[in-house]
């Protein structure tokens, strides 16, 4: 596919200034191949340590494309690295296990180890879920508490794998609770908590997001219509100097409904209650729909309407191993300065 080799070339080529700031900060965690803004929709190429995994989400490549690419990055990168393919093609963009086009070889699917911002981080090329174990595009998120967290304490919501949780013990924090709804989410940012056992321990609270940030916010917990609540851990109302809200798209619970589209309001009012006086919400929203002005300006009168207005206001970009033609990246990061 002559139009997929010189795709990947470009930016390869494009990437090279980044990926030697990256290795020089001890990073060797990357986007290598960003499709959807670089020629090829439907296609990425991540690096993850000594990992490549290559995932296809609108078609499935050919073996010998496969092989190709694989050469022309670890050429690009002067190394060897462990092939994982994902052919995401089919309904639901789940992963085909039956591996028809590429088998991994064993090594690709051991647990591995990455790095970034010079932290260890636990790296499966194939687990029981669909996503990577270390969202890329928030690297620079995460660079920034690393950076701000001295001394405070953080609330990490929506914490799948704990990754913001970790920077902020690397940063120096005096206290990380980590907040998810799925157990094994929880077990592997212990994981990565054994991987860097020289920071400070991380707490680990497994909860629907709605029961824990309203009892932290000290607001009501109420079932949706129709819905007998279900046992969920007891917390104390308190606040926290360091929060970052970082929701999926969609989810649905018997205590409340996840839309980032629809109603971000209810994610974010009980998360400002549960930030500080002169603290800091990180506050995330990963629709592509969603422009920025329009839900930066949405937030902002949020925070107004319950009496909580901001005193700065700035938003985090990814790093350009995540390119936007139209300077709007999915991935929308706010950083609000009570």
């Amino acid at each position: 596919m002559p139009a997929l080799d010189q795709a990947l070339r470009a930016a390869l080529n494009n990437r090279q200034d980044l990926l030697t700031e990256l290795h020089q900060q001890g990073t060797d965690c990357y986007r290598l191949f960003h499709g959807s803004q670089e020629g090829v929709g439907g296609l990425t190429i991540d690096r993850y340590g000594p990992q490549l995994l290559v995932q296809s989400f609108h078609q499935s490549l050919s073996r010998d494309e496969l092989l190709q690419l694989a050469e022309q990055c670890q050429t690009s990168l002067n190394g060897q690295l462990l092939l994982v393919y994902n052919d995401r093609s089919q309904g639901n963009s789940r992963i085909d296990r039956t591996d028809s086009i590429y088998q991994a070889e064993p090594a690709a699917l051991e647990d591995l180890v990455g790095h970034e911002w010079g932290l260890n981080y636990r790296v499966r090329g194939r687990h029981a879920g669909q996503d990577p174990l270390l969202f890329l595009d928030l690297r620079n998120a995460r660079g920034w508490v690393k950076a701000h967290s001295a001394g405070k304490s953080v609330l990490n919501l929506f914490a799948y794998t704990c990754g913001v949780g970790l920077s902020a013990a690397a940063g120096g924090a005096s206290e990380v609770l980590n907040l998810d709804f799925a157990e094994g989410n929880l077990a592997v940012g212990r994981e990565n908590g054994q991987l860097n056992q020289q920071l400070r321990p991380m707490q680990f609270v497994q909860s629907d997001y709605f029961p824990a940030i309203r009892q932290l916010a000290g607001l009501p917990i109420s079932a949706r219509r129709g819905h007998k609540l279900p046992d969920y851990p007891r917390l104390t109302s308190r606040q926290f100097d360091l929060v970052l809200l970082d929701p999926p798209a969609w989810a649905k619970s018997a205590f409340g409904t996840v839309d980032l589209l629809r109603d971000y309001q209810s994610l974010l009012k009980p998360a400002i209650l549960a930030t500080a006086d002169d603290g800091v919400l990180i506050c995330c929203n990963n629709l592509a729909k969603v422009a920025m002005a329009d839900w930066r300006e949405h937030v902002l009168r949020c925070a107004e309407k319950i009496g909580r207005p901001v005193r700065d206001c700035h938003a985090l970009a990814p790093a350009s191993d995540f390119p936007s033609q139209d300077a709007q990246p999915p991935l929308k990061t706010l950083i609000l300065q009570f």
